[in-house]
């Protein structure tokens, strides 16, 4: 395994749509690579989802573990999110692909996702709290946003003005 070089903003592939992984995808061995250096790429990160846009993958997949000590590692093909509950929740969030930026998102608190497992089978699982923030994130990198898309127009531009400074500082 080897680690992933993770795309930072501004790079433009961020912002781009991921396409739908094609059929029969998961039974290459190179995507299962490809997916065990996701996990050690994130693990080392250490963050606890990385969309494939991330790491310059312009197709539909992402992988989440929310957990401490990385026990419960969960892959996401082609994911839809079938159902969002009525509450809400704030979390703070922070991002890879923007280091030392952290801020607070309103977000579904509880979704329905449908996807396909690590071996392209289907699957659907209710999810609440923190997977359910981590995987509407990690679902909005696939559909080329950010969770500062998320922020007020006046806290977006304060928070890629600390960005910008943490950048130019070699952060």
């Amino acid at each position: 395994m080897s680690l992933i070089p993770i795309l930072e903003l501004p790079h433009p592939h961020l912002r781009m749509v991921a396409a739908d992984v094609a059929a029969g995808r998961a039974a290459d061995p190179a995507f299962q690579r490809l997916l065990d250096d996701m996990f050690e790429t994130m693990y080392a990160a250490p963050g606890i989802g990385l969309a494939s846009t991330q790491v310059d993958v312009q197709e539909r997949f992402m992988i989440v573990d929310v957990t401490d000590g990385h026990e419960q590692p969960l892959v996401f093909i082609n994911p839809v999110i079938r159902a969002r509950s009525v509450e809400l929740r704030v979390h703070q969030e922070g991002c890879l692909s923007i280091p030392g930026i952290f801020a607070d998102v309103t977000r579904a608190d509880g979704i329905e996702v449908e996807a396909l497992d690590r071996h392209g089978k289907p699957f659907v699982m209710a999810v609440d709290g923190l997977l359910a923030t981590c995987v509407q994130h990690e679902i909005d990198h696939l559909d080329g946003k950010l969770f500062i898309d998320h922020l007020s127009p006046l806290k977006r531009d304060r928070a890629l003005k600390k960005y910008d400074k943490l950048r130019r500082q070699g952060h």
